[in-house]
């Protein structure tokens, strides 16, 4: 037994190892700066590097400018031509001020950004001053900033496996899979600057902590603090994880409960109070800045009316898209193929393969489904516990498609381009990665639940094998013409 934990747990780093790769490699591959807010994302990683937190929408620095004006790749947003563009930073500064760049349109004059929660930019901000102590400088220290996502990288793999060792004890396919998905899984949003890659980190470490709170009889105080902390990490790191927060707000709030009704609540008064000091104060202290210097307590405000949108009366709602059967699936079909494939444009076309998204989505909602089949099955009737964290993890991938679809409907977005009045609905996949490791707990007891009837040993290992041979291959097609680009990393 002690060898055979060895051997998962030198598996287990190999896949951090492979993750961190796969994440390099991408990271160096794609040009900056992409179609999904990088510039933006970006400038604000300058502002931070300084200790600067953006009071209101401010203007992009001359830094940020700088560097757009040197490393910004037109292969996002212009059509294919006949002649490959010549990188900027290879140009003289004559040339430079002779050729006006066509891509400074897309470049924001205010950092739409700019009321973003601050945790990943603190981060990225010392990452680069790290790099410039280090000697890195120009594109190579921008490249830098990326692969700080390479060490998030092996960290949520890590994580995903706590998880779903502490959920699966007994079940190897799930403990192997779900870090094995997460070392290959193929979302762009990983090898960019922007806060994505931390929502799956937080909200994961926080998931792990969750199922051990309200599976102890009496939560320790050290247990409480850190479930706190992580509740404000998740917190300070994305808006679009409110969702899933809200779900484990409402799992702490039925352990409190359990305890008032069995007498204990008394005696855990100083776990409760933990808890909700270094859960609240983060979150606080945040909106409290956000409303002096946004003037409303998540910072939106001001965004939405920078963006054009308006809000819509009440009465509005109900004629939107989403409530016919078209318009559902545009949505959910949409939400689901970005959440694997991501958002980048190349040469204005979608870099998301047409078949590649169709099965992404069917095996999505299908796999999906039979976790959720599984929960009321024989098979499962004898372990409560983990089909209370699968229904943890359910709730949480729902509460995000529910945050997105409301969002969707209460704004008329006017001549926004995303989202926009001929497709108004937030789509971005990427706006639900907090809920990443819940998604592939269920995807992979779908599979796990559809596969029941099989003994043979190796059928398993060989499916879950040639599914992620299916991500590796399928994103490389996908994104080969990226590895070309005389704009990346592996061309400076």
């Amino acid at each position: 037994m002690t060898h055979a934990f060895a051997n998962e747990r030198r598996l287990i780093l190999l896949l951090c190892v492979l993750g961190a790769i796969h994440t390099f490699i991408f990271s160096a591959a794609f040009p900056f700066f992409n179609n999904v807010d990088e510039h933006s994302h970006f400038d604000l990683v300058t502002k931070y590097v300084g200790w600067h937190f953006p009071a209101g929408m401010q203007p992009v620095t001359s830094v940020s400018t700088n560097y757009f004006v040197l490393y910004d790749s037109p292969e996002f947003i212009s059509p294919a031509g006949p002649k490959a563009p010549k990188p900027s930073w290879t140009r003289s500064t004559d040339e430079i001020a002779r050729v006006p760049d066509p891509q400074s349109a897309w470049w924001p004059d205010r950092n739409y950004e700019s009321s973003q929660p601050p945790l990943y930019y603190l981060l990225a901000g010392a990452w680069w001053d790290v790099g410039k102590a280090c000697g890195q400088h120009g594109g190579h220290l921008l490249y830098w900033l990326r692969f700080l996502n390479v060490g998030f990288m092996a960290a949520l793999v890590w994580v995903g496996y706590r998880a779903a060792a502490m959920i699966f004890p007994a079940n190897a396919f799930l403990r192997i899979g779900v870090p094995a998905w997460l070392a290959f899984f193929p979302q762009p949003a990983f090898y960019c600057v922007q806060n994505d890659m931390l929502s799956p980190l937080c909200f994961g470490a926080l998931l792990i902590l969750l199922v051990k709170f309200w599976r102890a009889k009496i939560p320790s105080p050290g247990l409480a603090a850190a479930t706190g902390l992580l509740l404000g990490a998740t917190f300070l790191v994305k808006l679009t994880n409110l969702p899933e927060l809200a779900v484990a707000a409402l799992v702490l709030l039925a352990k409190i409960a359990q305890l008032a009704r069995g007498g204990k609540f008394r005696e855990s008064i100083r776990t409760v109070l933990l808890l909700a000091l270094c859960g609240g104060l983060p979150m606080i202290a945040w909106m409290a800045w956000c409303r002096h210097s946004f003037g409303d307590c998540l910072g939106t405000e001001e965004k939405i009316a920078y963006l054009g949108w308006t809000h819509k009366p009440f009465a509005q709602w109900w004629h939107h898209p989403i409530f016919t059967f078209n318009g559902a699936w545009t949505f959910l079909s949409l939400l689901l193929a970005t959440f694997w494939q991501g958002e980048f444009w190349w040469h204005g076309e979608s870099l998301g393969l047409p078949a590649t998204n169709a099965f992404y989505t069917v095996t999505s909602l299908v796999f999906v489904g039979l976790a959720v089949r599984a929960q009321f099955s024989k098979r499962l009737a004898a372990l409560p516990a983990q089909r209370q964290a699968l229904w943890l993890c359910f709730w949480s991938c729902v509460a995000a498609v529910v945050f997105l679809g409301f969002n969707s409907i209460i704004y008329d977005f006017h001549d926004c381009i995303y989202p926009s009045r001929a497709l108004p609905y937030f789509w971005g996949g990427r706006l639900m990665l907090g809920a990443l490791i819940p998604f592939l707990m269920l995807y992979l007891c779908g599979i796990d639940y559809l596969l029941q009837g099989v003994r043979q040993r190796w059928v398993r290992p060989a499916i879950l094998i040639g599914m992620i041979l299916f991500m590796c291959i399928s994103e490389i097609v996908t994104d080969w013409t990226v590895f070309s680009s005389q704009f990346n990393w592996f061309h400076m």
